[in-house]
């Protein structure tokens, strides 16, 4: 494409949704940039009930598709390709597609993170079958029940928190002994707290070998780590917190990113390149949460300082 674009929005999560909602509605040309079908980790959620605005729940894909036709109503154009690089020319943002070059006055990125897949047999085939990412989104559909938390750092905690008020036994697994001091990562107040609740209960120095069941998780396979024996526990779901990754690959060398690969923004979704903006998981995850309304407030911001900033060139 040849023209210049007030705004390009990198990734089509409910950030770069949001973004493209609000850029045109502030009288910017944007476009929206996007290897996959527009919509994130959107897609991967069978039913959302905690959006705003809607009284029952909602698929992930329908919430996707509305916030799609409503940037394009707006006058956002998407083009579906992938991003490799960008960097700065002649005053310009130049971002580096698969599609070729596109020019921008300002980039919003809101290329998301990815979760680290739990490494045992099954478990990716039933991701949204009882193998779940995000216990907030998702605990609600497992009350009552019996299910595993994967995960010993404030992530995991966290989720076997959230769970412990919804699910009748939430079992947390730890990689490592008793008696290593540094056996769970959390802070110390939120491992106090979340192993204070009757229902919770630790698996010692296990890792989880294979998760079954047929269309559903059914149960886990632990292999105890001093043995190297296996055993079942039978549960209905297997939540998995062992880190996230961003998707900054393709910035990595054009911006200063953290140690684990985020962008660092400010409040306004700033970062310390004049034109430059971010929002969603792909931000530093220091004192923010991974939800759908948050990223979408992200981007909501970073669209309205992208017209400010354009609006002094």
């Amino acid at each position: 494409m040849s023209m210049i674009w007030d705004v390009v929005i990198v990734g089509g999560g409910p950030a770069g949704l949001s973004a493209a909602i609000y850029a045109p509605r502030a009288g910017l040309s944007a476009l929206l940039v996007e290897e996959a079908v527009p919509g994130g980790q959107l897609l991967e959620a069978p039913a959302i009930e905690n959006y705003p605005g809607f009284t029952e729940s909602i698929p992930g894909v329908e919430l996707a598709e509305r916030m799609r036709a409503q940037a394009e109503r707006l006058g956002a154009q998407f083009q579906a390709a992938r991003a490799t690089g960008l960097a700065q020319r002649n005053g310009e943002w130049v971002l580096a597609t698969s599609a070729g070059e596109v020019r921008a006055r300002a980039v919003i990125v809101a290329t998301g993170a990815r979760p680290k897949e739990l490494p045992a047999r099954g478990a990716k085939e039933r991701v949204g079958r009882g193998v779940s990412y995000c216990a907030v989104c998702d605990g609600y559909f497992f009350r009552g029940k019996d299910v595993l938390v994967v995960g010993a750092g404030d992530g995991g905690l966290t989720e076997a928190l959230v769970l412990s008020h919804l699910c009748s036994k939430v079992y947390l697994v730890v990689r490592h002994p008793q008696s290593d001091p540094h056996a769970i990562r959390a802070k110390e107040a939120l491992r106090d707290q979340a192993l204070s609740q009757p229902n919770v209960e630790v698996l010692w120095n296990v890792v989880v070998d294979e998760v079954r069941g047929e269309g559903k998780v059914e149960e886990v396979v632990l292999q105890d780590l001093a043995t190297a024996e296996k055993r079942s526990v039978p549960v209905d779901g297997v939540f998995v917190k062992i880190g996230w990754k961003p998707n900054t690959d393709w910035l990595r060398g054009g911006l200063d990113l953290t140690e684990g690969g985020y962008v660092r923004t400010d409040s306004l979704m700033r970062t310390d390149r004049a034109g430059l903006f971010a929002a969603g998981d792909v931000r530093d995850p220091t004192g923010r949460r991974a939800q759908a309304v948050v990223a979408a407030a992200e981007g909501a911001l970073a669209a309205l300082s992208a017209e400010g900033y354009t609006r002094s060139l």
